[in-house]
């Protein structure tokens, strides 16, 4: 990977002028600035292009979007290109990172946005003085993403617009599995890690039986992958294993109560990663999730319930 200078400004060493320090930039990126109309807000989109995406300027590419960019995003661009080896590992896409509302911190923004009720944990404190602890917004983010986003990529890129794919991890998994039960077509597949059901005791289940209650179908291809350890362990000394939440209990029973339905077009499955908490799980959860989305020519990773 290629640097692109950026000067920042020049510095001594015991009065010896040093050359001018040089920002790390990652080749073929960019940073837009998207207002959320029904938020009143404003995020940061981050896209990142294909090797040989102005080589190839009638292709179209799927498209994944994936939150808590600041962290993902790089990530998963430099995993893609690790993977994809010209098309042979993985397929090339565009790669769309969906970072945090202006002004707000990471933490502030996603509690408020990826969560689907206001009933967030207790006593929490917020991070950002003079503004309380904010939970529930999932539908104006979802709608954020679907009315504002999307028309951007679609109008500025070459992107296959019928091949959406979605990546969370924590509660950016809660919010996928609000997207998936509310409004499914929104991406052709879902790859949710460590999805925090345990969040306002366990509500996406109720809101998913509310959700599926009527519907026929739910067309969606599901991977769901946690760690090892994001369970309650016999070992009580081993600081890995969760000390009271089951999250693979929890989205096991999750995702057999939408296969229990018997949808013809849902396509779910359950991974678990030995060795892996939840902290440490994200960049397998990536390397399987590409693998299993967008195969490449060679064999291709399937998921099964581990």
């Amino acid at each position: 990977m290629s640097t692109t200078p950026v000067p920042v400004h020049a510095s001594t060493v015991a009065g010896v002028p040093v050359e001018a320090v040089q920002r790390y930039v990652l080749d073929d990126t960019e940073v837009r600035t998207v207002h959320a109309r029904n938020l009143g807000r404003d995020y940061q989109v981050f896209v990142s292009l294909p090797p040989d995406y102005a080589a190839h300027p009638d292709r179209t590419y799927p498209v994944m979007f994936v939150t808590d960019a600041n962290y993902a995003f790089p990530l998963i661009r430099s995993i893609a290109r690790r993977l994809g080896d010209h098309g042979d590992g993985t397929e090339d896409f565009i790669l769309v990172g969906l970072s945090y509302a202006v002004g707000d911190t990471p933490v502030y923004s996603r509690r408020r946005d990826y969560t689907p009720t206001n009933h967030g944990p207790s006593g929490l404190t917020s991070d950002m003085p003079g503004r309380p602890v904010l939970h529930g917004e999932a539908e104006g983010y979802r709608a954020f993403i679907k009315d504002d986003v999307f028309p951007l990529i679609a109008a500025n890129y070459h992107a296959d617009m019928s091949r959406r794919i979605y990546v969370g991890h924590s509660y950016g998994g809660l919010l996928g599995y609000e997207m998936l039960l509310h409004d499914p077509s929104m991406f052709s597949h879902y790859i949710l890690g460590s999805p925090s059901l345990q969040f306002d005791h366990g509500v996406e289940f109720a809101r998913m039986h509310e959700a599926l209650a009527a519907r026929k179908d739910l067309p969606a291809n599901v991977l769901v992958v946690l760690g090892a350890f994001e369970t309650p362990g016999k070992d009580k000394a081993d600081r890995r294993y969760n000390r009271e939440t089951d999250m693979i209990g929890d989205n096991r029973r999750f995702v057999a109560e939408l296969q229990a339905k018997h949808y013809p077009g849902l396509h779910a499955s359950v991974i678990t990663v030995p060795g892996e908490d939840h902290l440490t799980v994200f960049p397998v959860i990536i390397t399987r999730g590409i693998q299993w989305a967008l195969p490449g020519k060679r064999p291709a990773f399937t998921a099964t319930g581990g």
